[in-house]
């Protein structure tokens, strides 16, 4: 039977492979978006919301605050990086999101898997749409998207996950090869999780991803959770030994931090409340902030588990209050005395 030895989650955004001098020009982007999601579902300019919120958090994005959040999170992921070496799993999966990396409109799959022999990332100078100064700056080798790069898949769990899941009456779409490399492959999701965590170790991967971006196939929170349960039912059905690590990739609420929706989905977390996971709106998680579905369904997957661990960094790169709800998380054993699992 394999075993869970570690599950974790994190953030993965441009911030944490930037110096904190730079997130100055990442506010000043925000000023220019006229498409600013909030968690009441409604987009809004940046001049909409700087009038809305009258500047409340101009004391908070200053370079003084960035520093220090900057050496926080790279603290925070020093300490994931180093629980994972001592975990040393066999395999690794990460479930993410894709941003039309491996996939595009014309086929997005709701929920898949790569079962392939070996990962493939795709060059951020092929994507139509990310900000030229990411895909030019040295940030993109920390999303392993600088250059085509190869890492090791996982075929034969992979291939198993998708069996087991299916007969569970999970529709899952089975990925084995990226097919056309240099303009297709995987991304940020994945590519920031080896190149940040596995400190140069060559660990397999299994990739599940999550369709939270786009619609009209987003899988609801629910459904995210169950998805989770299902698959820890698959991993403690596998027959052979093998060491799991399971990883969270990306959130929490950007590209306006809202920390009333952080909190509310790290303490729901941390009390196993599956209902209120569940009950989340898709409205609230749109854009960026969808990828809370990721953290979700790892919660579904450690159901009956606590958080050993978890640093959470809101950032507020504007007055207004743009920015990225950063988190960093360890799920923990169960203590029957201080929690209760509730299961939907």
């Amino acid at each position: 039977m394999a075993d869970i030895v570690l599950a974790i989650g994190t953030s993965h955004s441009p911030l944490l492979l930037l110096p904190s001098a730079e997130w100055v020009d990442r506010g000043n982007d925000d000023k220019k978006n006229q498409k600013l999601n909030l968690s009441d579902g409604r987009f809004v300019a940046y001049d909409a919301l700087e009038q809305e919120v009258q500047g409340r958090f101009a004391d908070r994005a200053t370079t003084a605050t960035f520093a220090d959040q900057y050496s926080l999170c790279q603290t925070s992921l020093d300490r994931l990086a180093n629980e994972l070496a001592a975990a040393k799993p066999d395999v690794v999966l990460i479930v993410g999101d894709d941003q039309e990396e491996l996939f595009d409109l014309k086929s997005m799959p709701a929920f898949a898997i790569f079962w392939g022999d070996e990962i493939v990332t795709r060059p951020l100078e092929s994507m139509h749409y990310i900000p030229s100064w990411l895909a030019k700056s040295p940030a993109s080798a920390g999303y392993a998207m600088d250059m085509i790069r190869r890492y090791p898949g996982s075929p034969a769990f992979g291939k198993f996950a998708i069996e087991q899941l299916v007969n569970e009456g999970i529709d899952v779409a089975a990925v084995s090869s990226v097919q056309n490399p240099g303009t297709q492959g995987f991304g940020h999701a994945y590519g920031f999780i080896i190149q940040r965590l596995f400190q140069g170790r060559e660990i397999p991967v299994l990739p599940v991803l999550l369709n939270t971006y786009y619609p009209p196939n987003r899988p609801t929170p629910a459904r995210c959770y169950q998805i989770g349960q299902a698959i820890r039912r698959m991993i403690d059905a596998y027959p052979e030994k093998l060491r799991v690590a399971v990883v969270a990739s990306g959130g929490l609420s950007h590209f306006v931090c809202d920390e009333v929706l952080d909190r509310r989905v790290l303490k729901a977390i941390s009390e196993g409340d599956a209902e209120d996971l569940a009950s989340l709106p898709r409205t609230t998680l749109n854009s960026g902030s969808s990828e809370i579905a990721n953290w979700i369904c790892v919660s579904g997957i450690m159901a009956g588990h606590g958080i050993k661990w978890n640093q959470y960094v809101p950032v507020h790169r504007t007055p207004a209050g743009t920015g990225i709800g950063l988190s960093f998380l360890t799920w923990a054993s169960p203590d029957p005395k201080a929690f209760v699992r509730r299961e939907i």
